[in-house]
């Protein structure tokens, strides 16, 4: 009998929120094998195989539906999950005893059909399907029904990767993913870890006070200990709710690494903390362009100057060409203002990348450098400033945490209303 984890309509995300507003939890390295009827279902599958959130995955695309599925078993075992396109003239249940026939224990099967009947669903969740899914389907519709197979119910929520780039070097993007992260831990309360990639010169440790003896480096150099223990050894306790996995900032060593290096430190950073910022340094190799790709969230942190608007543009176009089933790429301008130097405005920046920068930080030699150089936050020596609730709207916008809604349409409201303004 094909396994399966059963899915309901309660799970399902409403139809208002947006594709690229949704957090997809990717799926691990896993063999899957589609049947499909149409021609605009095999191209919906060939898509979601290109999503960054399936890229570990081994997609096949084959079309002929049931009978062609059928038939490719009787003499080949099965993958990890099945995706089968089925069609109403068929005998859909028939056909799915006939498969679980020539099925390997442990598959988990994807049925795409166009009936829309819950007597129906009933019947395939009897029968051991993961997950019905309504045709016609589009990217999202695939990329979210086969990450979902392996996001059980009862398991803690997948960490979101939030990654912090400077457009250009000496833009202070580190000094912003710090103190965003800080507002996340801190005003948000969601438990968090900073992931200090600049191995050579990395800021984060003094920033936080912090110096620990072991940090990502232990992790990189060193693929095949890394799990949950070994990572939790590495991590330096900042608050309550926010760790560090600092650099070593060291010369001793050169820090050149291949494209995958980081892939097991971030799934495993994943698996147990629920938010992870990640401070990309400012350089261009196969390593840190998977990690933009591969993180949920992108903040590109730009100074108001040509190069960086040059640069901004740049990373901002390919960035979202690479993730089309993901929300665009944020970017924020930071040192605005600074005396007597020509800059480039917000909304000439606005009209370049086409789209505003979300919070615009004003040049302030004197705050930012004597939290620098006490390393503090810049909430803790200046809890009320405009810059303090600047980094607060950041981190609500990077994690789709914002102001908590009021409930709609519930008879207790006003009751609520009445006790909130006592």
């Amino acid at each position: 009998m094909i396994s399966y984890a059963q899915k309901t309509a309660d799970e399902q995300p409403s139809a208002a929120t947006p594709a690229a507003e949704e957090h997809i939890a990717p799926a691990p390295r896993v063999s899957v094998q589609a049947f499909c009827e149409t021609v605009e279902t095999a191209a919906a599958v060939q898509a979601a195989a290109e999503d960054r959130r399936l890229g570990k995955a081994h997609i096949k695309i084959q079309m002929g539906g049931m009978p062609a599925a059928i038939e490719a078993y009787r003499s080949a075992p099965t993958p990890n999950v099945i995706v089968l396109e089925t069609e109403p003239r068929g005998d859909i249940l028939a056909g799915l005893d006939q498969l679980a026939t020539v099925c390997d224990s442990g598959t988990r099967v994807v049925v795409i059909g166009k009936v829309n009947d819950v007597t129906l669903y009933r019947e395939l969740v009897r029968r051991g399907v993961s997950d019905y899914v309504i045709a016609p389907v589009v990217t999202i519709d695939v990329v979210r029904s086969i990450c979902g197979l392996f996001s059980a119910p009862e398991a803690k929520a997948v960490g979101r990767i939030i990654a912090v780039v400077g457009a250009k070097g000496g833009v202070g993007a580190s000094t912003i993913a710090h103190n965003v992260a800080w507002a996340i831990a801190r005003d948000l309360a969601l438990d968090s870890v900073v992931a200090d990639l600049d191995l050579a010169f990395g800021t984060a440790g003094l920033d936080y006070n912090q110096d620990p003896p072991q940090g990502i480096a232990d992790a990189v150099f060193s693929p095949d200990r890394v799990d949950t223990a070994f990572i939790d050894r590495l991590l330096s306790k900042c608050t309550d709710h926010l760790s560090l996995l600092a650099a070593p900032a060291t010369l001793d060593r050169v820090y050149d690494f291949g494209s995958e290096a980081f892939d097991s430190i971030f799934d495993t950073l994943r698996s147990t903390m629920p938010c992870i910022v990640l401070d990309v340094p400012h350089q261009w190799s196969g390593w840190t362009k998977r990690a933009l790709i591969g993180a949920d969230d992108i903040l590109i942190v730009a100074a108001p100057d040509l190069a960086n608007l040059r640069n901004t543009k740049n990373m901002y176009d390919l960035i979202k060409a690479s993730r089309p089933n993901d929300r665009a790429p944020l970017y924020c301008l930071n040192q605005v203002g600074v005396p007597k130097r020509p800059e480039i405005s917000a909304s000439e920046f606005a009209k370049a990348i086409e789209t505003p920068p979300i919070v615009t930080i004003p040049f302030d030699p004197q705050m930012f450098g004597s939290a620098a150089n006490n390393g503090q936050m810049i909430a803790e020596i200046a809890a009320s400033h405009r810059t303090t609730e600047l980094f607060l709207q950041i981190a609500q916008r990077l994690t789709g945490r914002g102001e908590a809604k009021k409930p709609r349409g519930s008879f207790l409201g006003p009751f609520l209303e009445k006790l909130r303004s006592k």
